[in-house]
């Protein structure tokens, strides 16, 4: 059986060969980013206002706020492809490498940020569409790309839930100081996948604000070496 000191200084060997992974400061870097283009995308189009009870009504918003609504597409878009770039940099750190991370939440978050730049990039293409809307008229164009728009982004929602819940449940097995961030991470994972629900209008908004916050929090912690430092402590045998 080792020794505490033996067991400080395998910890500070294994900090010291690992604790600057560029992968994980990139990671959370991207993961910031993410944060910032996706509030971005929503505050856009809330500004748009372009929810509205029909098609026609929703498109003829878009048209009189399309400078406003194409940016939050633009923003979408971009949130999905720093996702996936986020994604990639998580897969190549250590943590996930040695197996010490959820081996799913690359995957999951690069499949959720697919969808999102899906939806992103159909809510360009409504922009684009939406003076035909004039006329209170909708064609079958405008409803194939709205209906993608609607379902890639409630996909795209879902699946970084089940990312935040396959984190959580690593978190917890990680130990503390993740442990205490674990309880955090499950119930907003499960509180996103009531997208599904319309009713849960409510759980969706606060889910969502809670998703970005977690991201950002969880990005500062990669970003500064944080988390690098928590599994490290594992991979020591701490």
């Amino acid at each position: 059986m080792r020794s505490s000191g033996q067991e400080v200084a395998a910890a500070g060997s294994v900090s010291g060969e690992r604790g600057r992974d560029p992968a994980a400061r990139w990671a959370g870097a991207l993961l910031i980013l993410t944060a910032i283009a996706t509030l971005a995308a929503v505050g856009l189009r809330v500004l748009a206002d372009t929810d509205q009870p029909t098609l026609a009504e929703s498109l003829a918003a878009i048209a009189d706020n399309r400078g406003v609504y194409g940016l939050g597409g633009v923003a979408r878009l971009a949130s999905g492809v720093v996702l996936i770039a986020a994604a990639w940099q998580l897969s190549r750190t250590w943590i996930f490498r040695e197996g010490f991370g959820a081996s799913l939440l690359p995957v999951l978050f690069s499949a959720s940020g697919a969808f999102t730049a899906i939806s992103g990039v159909c809510a360009i293409a409504l922009t684009v569409s939406a003076p035909d809307a004039f006329q209170g008229e909708t064609s079958d164009f405008n409803e194939v790309v709205a209906l993608v728009r609607w379902l890639s982004g409630k996909i795209g929602f879902a699946l970084s839930g089940l990312a935040l819940i396959a984190a959580g449940r690593q978190q917890w097995k990680t130990g503390a100081p993740l442990r205490y961030v674990a309880p955090a991470s499950l119930v907003i994972g499960a509180a996103m996948l009531f997208i599904w629900i319309d009713a849960a209008t409510a759980i969706h908004r606060a889910s969502g604000m809670l998703f970005l916050v977690w991201m950002a929090g969880i990005g500062v912690a990669l970003a500064v070496g944080r988390a690098e430092r928590a599994f490290s402590r594992v991979a020591a045998g701490g």
